[in-house]
């Protein structure tokens, strides 16, 4: 499930690309077909992202609503107006996040699969985009000059500009909204440092948890105590506070709490800015490299389930907890 990081910098890529433009609205998938039709040729006119979810607003304050929950992913083709506060963001975004990214134009990282689809830290650019998919997911097609491009696969919503497709493909949710119904949507949704105020959010999110029974690694999961927080984000936070997954909220010093949520203030900024969940800190230039192009190298315990701790050498443990993996190190965090 793509996680904060990763529905901001989709949000950031439709404010560049879409906003301010007319836009026509299909579902090649027919599942969306009513709504595409209302929002066919309007205006989109803002966008913002909360947590795991991202609201595209329209004129006659028409807002689209999507998460892509587990599956979900949007498909970027066309020229791609990069937004220069982020690293280049272009092809598919959500299920497969971005990779790789530059420490010099010349000298770029490359991941795994030998990708690079950020290389575009600082200036805005124009490019001209075709992404093709790995034999293993479907994306946009590459046909060299052809426009709009071939729809390929289950396609939910596609909305095009005169230069620019956005394909989404297997959301949890997708529909239109009035003001009021996405103002009760937010305001179910816990504190996201990148939408409220720092300092208050805090506040609430320390509440919160410090008054539940539930288990810290699930509280930092539920969407309504803290936004945008998934499994990678949710077994690094409580690693690097060497907190017990299963100590109930109430039972974590406040500090430990308090230092949880700036953590996520932080991994949250580094996640925006380089596309990666970044979680570890202070890389010699050569290890922050394979971090960059490597999973293996850029997290304490995620994925590490039978490999020794990174700190003690004890053996990372993996647990299923309402469905998904728990990764953990029993050692440092007693």
């Amino acid at each position: 499930m793509p996680e904060g990081h990763s529905v901001h910098r989709i949000a950031r890529q439709f404010g560049r690309n879409f906003v301010g433009r007319a836009v026509a609205a299909s579902s090649p998938q027919g599942r969306f077909a009513e709504g595409a039709a209302v929002i066919d040729g309007r205006t989109a006119t803002a966008v913002r992202a909360v947590g795991k979810q991202m609201f595209l607003e329209f004129d006659d304050d028409l807002t689209l609503r999507v998460h892509l929950g587990l599956y979900g992913a949007w498909d970027f083709a066309g020229e791609i107006l990069v937004d220069p506060t982020i690293a280049s963001a272009n092809g598919r975004m959500g299920q497969t996040n971005q990779r790789g990214t530059d420490l010099a134009d010349d000298d770029p990282i490359l991941d795994d699969a030998g990708e690079n689809s950020l290389t575009s830290i600082g200036a805005p650019r124009r490019t001209r985009v075709h992404v093709r998919m790995s034999e293993q997911t479907t994306g946009l097609a590459d046909d060299g000059d052809v426009w709009p491009p071939p729809v390929v696969g289950q396609v939910r919503l596609r909305l095009l500009t005169e230069s620019t497709a956005a394909d989404l493909r297997g959301p949890t949710a997708c529909e239109l909204q009035t003001p009021d119904e996405v103002a009760a949507t937010i305001a179910k949704l816990g504190p996201d440092p990148l939408v409220d105020d720092v300092t208050e959010g805090e506040e609430r999110f320390t509440t919160v948890v410090r008054r539940k029974p539930t288990s810290i690694g699930l509280l930092l999961m539920d969407q309504s105590v803290v936004s945008g927080i998934g499994n990678v984000y949710r077994a690094e936070l409580l690693f690097r506070a060497r907190q017990n997954p299963h100590t109930p909220g109430r039972d974590v010093p406040e500090e430990t709490v308090r230092e949880l949520w700036r953590d996520w203030v932080r991994l949250l900024a580094i996640g925006v800015e380089t596309g990666q969940m970044m979680t570890m800190d202070d890389l010699e230039p050569a290890a922050y490299r394979r971090a960059m192009a490597s999973r293996d190298d850029r997290h304490w315990v995620y994925h590490r389930a039978g490999l020794p701790c990174r700190i003690c050498g004890t053996e990372i443990v993996v647990e299923e907890v309402a469905t998904r993996k728990l990764y953990w190190c029993p050692n440092c965090q007693r």
